[in-house]
């Protein structure tokens, strides 16, 4: 079993992420910190084999709890899912040795092709000691797609692009919007609408309110989990 150690100073974001890791076979979320002071006591007590590492946090960057993980050598792998999008944070988590780098709010199917593709990386590591070249490629040019700018990440008859603009429009809402209302913001049908939101319901990114009102049908309203989304 993989022990997994999330560190996100969003509690909901964090439970989030937590129920996507269960949707993997092999895996087992020991621990939860949403502070690096915390995180760092876990890390020594927990001794994760995966940590699912944030980058913004009041106190301190999760680039510096990263560079701290490398310095003592901690037998410790690290996947970064951050809001950050900026080259140098990037460029830090790839020299600091991050395994991924997921942006968020996450999609589900990107997040478990991760989580595959960790296993099967820790897996190899488990079962040999020495390498030929065929078996270290599998390890460095993994077969599993992870590109975000491709449709392998979702279902057909969902746009990357379009989902991603609900994403941006959902993260500007302080309210619950309806298919109805989503559907005059981005020029498509109540019905494409509609799909869009439940396939982001499906997969916990957004969350469903029945509003039964007093005439006619009762209307779905949906919500982002996390208004946070956008500032972590």
């Amino acid at each position: 079993m993989i022990k997994i150690l999330i560190i996100e100073d969003n509690i909901d974001i964090a439970k989030l992420h937590e129920r996507f890791t269960m949707k993997v076979d092999g895996y087992e979320v020991v621990g939860i910190a949403n502070d690096i002071e915390t995180a760092r006591e876990m890390l020594d007590i927990l001794k994760p084999d995966l940590i699912l590492l944030d980058i913004y946090f009041p106190e301190k960057s999760g680039i510096d709890l990263l560079w701290e993980i490398r310095k003592k050598h901690l037998n410790t792998d690290v996947i970064i899912i951050t809001a950050a999008k900026d080259a140098d944070t990037l460029r830090e988590g790839k020299l600091g040795g991050a395994f991924d780098y997921i942006i968020k709010p996450v999609i589900l199917d990107r997040f478990i092709a991760t989580l595959e593709n960790y296993k099967k990386y820790h897996s190899e590591l488990e079962k040999n000691d020495y390498f030929d070249q065929e078996s270290i490629d599998r390890i460095f040019k993994p077969d599993v797609a992870l590109s975000s700018t491709t449709n392998h990440d979702t279902p057909k008859g969902i746009d990357k692009l379009t989902l991603t603009k609900i994403i941006d429009i959902l993260n500007g809402q302080d309210e619950e919007i309806t298919a109805s209302e989503l559907k005059d913001m981005i020029g498509v049908s109540r019905n494409t609408a509609r799909r869009y939101l439940e396939y982001l319901r499906e997969i916990g990114i957004i969350d469903v309110n029945i509003d039964y009102g007093t005439i006619g049908r009762p209307e779905k309203k949906y919500i982002l989990v996390c208004k946070k989304f956008k500032n972590t």
